[in-house]
């Protein structure tokens, strides 16, 4: 079985990263990974996206007929679209209304998977050390702080190792952000540099001038 330790470090790991994505971006990128399995939308969400493609191109065809040179075919078209604008908007509807169900279910999933499990890790072991401080390294009152809220003194807590590996986490992040943002610039600058200035068309070279003797 995997140490606790690690378990806390990758379990404050997947919630940094959650946040740091967005609820919403995680919702999306799940709810189109679902549909691609063969799952009871699937079907709807592929007949939607016909519906789409075959309302596009009605409307093209409406808006390059005349309805006065070509009224019977304007007119046909007009019917045909007005069809499918409707089933589209009822898939459209069913689509959101399952989408929303989907984004309800995972969320919760997600908050006992993440958020959930932490409280009751923290819960559980909230008595036993997660490792244990050689004695006379820090003062009594620095022991009693790493060992809150009921760790036996002169351990750590699972609560004070959890927000040491968020700070890490954030620190580790943080730091590559900075490192990447970094290099994106040194890169578009250093391509800037071997471009050289933008020559104006039909701009004639100054001639030196002379220097006076």
């Amino acid at each position: 079985m995997p140490s606790i330790l690690v378990i806390v470090f990758f379990l404050q790991l997947s919630i940094h990263i959650v946040n740091s994505f967005g609820v919403a971006a995680i919702n999306n990128l799940l709810w189109q990974i679902y549909n691609l399995l063969p799952t009871p939308t699937s079907k709807s969400v592929a007949e939607q996206r016909q519906l789409k493609k075959q309302f596009l191109k009605l409307r093209q065809d409406l808006n390059t007929t005349s309805s006065q040179d070509e009224f019977a075919k304007w007119a046909k078209l007009r019917r045909q679209h007005d069809k499918v604008l409707e089933q589209l908007e009822k898939s459209k509807t069913s689509s959101e209304s399952t989408k929303k169900t989907f984004d309800s279910v995972v969320s919760a999933l997600r908050w006992l998977g993440t958020n959930g499990l932490r409280l009751l890790l923290q819960f559980w072991y909230t008595k036993q050390p997660m490792f244990w401080i050689p004695g006379g390294w820090i003062p009594y009152y620095a022991e009693w702080m790493l060992s809150f809220p009921r760790a036996p003194l002169g351990s750590i807590s699972i609560q004070v190792w959890s927000v040491a590996c968020l700070a890490i986490i954030t620190l580790a992040s943080d730091a590559l952000i900075a490192a990447f943002a970094l290099v994106a610039g040194f890169k578009v600058k250093s391509e800037k540099t071997n471009k050289g200035p933008a020559k104006v068309p039909g701009e004639k070279a100054k001639p030196e001038s002379k220097k006076e003797l």
